[in-house]
This record gives C-alpha cells, structure tokens and sequence, in this order.
C-alpha cells in the first residue's frame, strides 16, 4: 500500500500530511467534452435556453464547485485557491469542449479542484438542457497539464 499516498501501511486511509511541504505556484488545466444534438448546442450558443445562458450558469457552477472540492472527495485538502477560469469551445456542430485552469500558491496541487470545475460545469449544461436533449453524454473528463510540486510539470500527450 506504500505507493498509494493515502492509505498508510496498515491500508487505513488517511489524508496526507503536507505540513512539511513548501509552499510553492501551482496550477492544473482539467478539460471535459459534452456531446449533444446540433439543434440543442445551437440553442446554447445563441443563448436560447429558456432557463438562461447555460454556459455563463455553467461557469458560475464550475468556479462554485472548484472552491467545494474538498467537500465532495473525502481526502482533498481545503484549500486556498488564487483564481480559476472557466472556458468554453465548441469543437464542431456537436461537441463543447469544457477547460478549466486553477491557480493556487500553496503545498497541494489542484488537479482535483480543475477536474470537478469541468465535471459541474458539464453537469449544469446536461441540467440546464435535458428537457430538450435527454441523450447528451459527459466525457471524456481528464487532466491536461499540471505544474508546480515535487512531481513536476506534466503535460497530456495529444492523442
């Protein structure tokens, strides 16, 4: 169990201590796709969902959700974020493409803050436009880049 950071020796599992680390700049980049009709992305970006502009409430989700990280995975640190930005691309007449980059000074990285803003942010627009498109799928969900931290920078190789 020794290479899993939070379970000690015994498979208990704990938070890790970082007390011990220096605060150092870290950031991490987490993007998620969201597939859907023509029709109903259409409607997103002509801002003709009747319950609002769904990709500025996705964003607000997002950023809501990245400062709640440690309330929703158990072993998270609560942490100090600097900044996070939310941004949104529609890679073809189906497909929007959700990044998320989080900012932080401090002895944890926050990949896991960057992956839940894009997984709420594309839950709020599979919310927001259900009622029209029930058949919308999430995914895939990954990391694209983290720097800063004792392991080093990491970029995803492209596909």
């Amino acid at each position: 169990m020794s290479d899993f950071t939070h379970f000690d020796e015994d498979g208990a599992s704990r938070m890790v201590d970082v007390g011990a680390k220096a605060i150092t700049a870290r950031m991490a980049v987490a993007e998620c796709f969201i597939t859907m009709k023509p029709e109903t992305q259409k409607r997103i970006l002509d801002r003709r969902v009747s319950k609002g502009d769904v990709l500025e409430i996705a964003r607000i989700a997002g950023i809501m959700a990245t400062k709640k990280t440690a309330d929703l995975i158990p072993l998270c640190h609560p942490l100090s974020i600097n900044s996070v930005r939310l941004d949104f691309e529609a890679l073809n007449e189906t497909t929007i493409r959700i990044e998320s980059t989080v900012k932080i000074d401090g002895k944890t990285g926050v990949e896991m803050e960057a992956l839940t803003a894009v997984s709420v942010a594309a839950l709020t627009v599979y919310d927001m436009c259900k009622a029209i498109d029930r058949a919308m799928s999430l995914g895939p969900t990954q990391l694209v880049e983290k720097s800063g931290g004792k392991s080093g920078h990491y970029i995803r190789k492209k596909g």
